[in-house]
This record gives C-alpha cells, structure tokens and sequence, in this order.
C-alpha cells in the first residue's frame, strides 16, 4: 500500500510530528508512504487546500498512490475539495471510529483531519490509532457483517454516479486555472511519488508533459 501525506500552509509546521505518527504506524503496517505537501510554514510551492484537491486527484487516478492522508485546520476546506474530483472519496475522520466505519463502508481512498481544531496534547498519539484502524482494515468489508453485501453495492452505485457526473480527468486539468496547477505538481516530492508509480494513462501522459513543459527538475 502506498500512502501520500499532503499537508498545506496553515498547518505546515505540524509536518514532522504528522510525519512521525505516519512513520510509526506504517512500519507495523508495511505502508510505502510519501510525504508531498509542505513540510515547513517557510516550504515552498505554497499549498493551499485547493492544491491539496489537485495533488490529490492526480495521484489517485494515476495509481501513484493507494491512499492519500491530508488536512487542514478544521478538516473540511480539504474533505470539500478531494470530493470535488472523479476516482477521490475523501473522508471526515476525527476518530478511530470515523476511520473504522470509513474504512468499512465507504472503502474510500482518502481522509482529511483536523490538524489545529481539537488538536491539543497527546494529538499524535490520536493521529497514530487513526492511521493504524485505517492500514489494519479491510477495506470495503463491510460493516456491520450482515449489511456487507447491500453497503457493497451502494459504494460501487456511488463511483459509478460520480463518474458520470464528472468531466474526463485530463479535460478536468485542462479547465482549472493553468497557475493552481503548476503550483500544486511542482514539489519535489510530489514529483518523485508521481513519476516513479504512476500508471500509463492518458492522466499520466498529459501531467507528465506539463512537468517537462515547467522545466521541473
């Protein structure tokens, strides 16, 4: 399993100790994770949680990465912004319980969390039991056991309507603002997750043809 951890601006500073909880827990878990938003309030590119929504979606349609763990300083600007995009389901987790069901029913891709509302001692500690409910789960399972079946195909019905509802992703880029989108592909490790995992896909083709246009190294 591959895991992105993308933090923005206003919570930057917690990088390290998010970095360390994600640490901890993924070697329990044999997670592959990578670290593709700011690690420092000084970092750049500059991420605000409408980039956090494009990194997003890139790597989970690209297949670079299985999961993607962000946030903000309430949890929701990010949670809105990864549900903006096709092949992104992007849960609100507070607890080990939210990341349980989430993991359960929903058996989505991605989650956001609170990173300064109720953020207070001991937070890593909170941070580490989510990230491990969420590595240990199977997802998609079901929950509880006699519901299995009909939760199924509920989140199968859900993907399909999305898909629909949605624009092609490369005509997806292609509409947003040409700026958001060199910012947000522009981290070195974004990059590194991206060009060394990502999938051959027509997404693929088109994001790695604007990184050689921006000359990124």
């Amino acid at each position: 399993m591959r895991v992105a951890l993308i933090n923005e601006f206003s919570q930057a500073s917690k990088n390290a100790l998010l970095l360390r909880a994600l640490e901890s827990s993924a070697n329990k878990y044999n997670v592959e994770w990578y670290n593709t938003g700011m690690k420092s309030d000084n970092d750049e590119p500059y991420l605000n949680y409408i980039h956090l929504g494009i990194q997003a979606f890139v790597l989970l349609n690209t297949n670079a990465v299985d999961f993607v763990i962000t946030g903000c300083g309430s949890g929701q600007g990010a949670c809105m912004s990864l549900n903006s995009y096709p092949g992104v389901n992007c849960g609100y987790v507070t607890d080990t319980s939210d990341a349980f069901l989430f993991t359960q029913i929903n058996n989505g891709n991605a989650i956001s969390l609170a990173f300064a509302k109720d953020f207070g001692w001991a937070a890593e500690l909170k941070i580490e039991d989510i990230f491990d409910k969420i590595f240990s789960s199977e997802r998609g399972a079901g929950y509880p056991p006699k519901m299995q079946e009909t939760q199924k195909k509920n989140a199968g019905i859900f993907n399909h309507v999305k898909s629909k509802i949605c624009k092609e992703p490369v005509e997806i880029l292609k509409s947003i603002d040409a700026e958001f989108i060199t910012t947000a592909l522009a981290g070195k490790e974004f990059r590194k997750c991206f060009l060394k995992n990502a999938v051959d896909c027509n997404l693929t083709a088109y994001v790695k043809s604007m990184i050689s246009d921006n000359g990124y190294a």
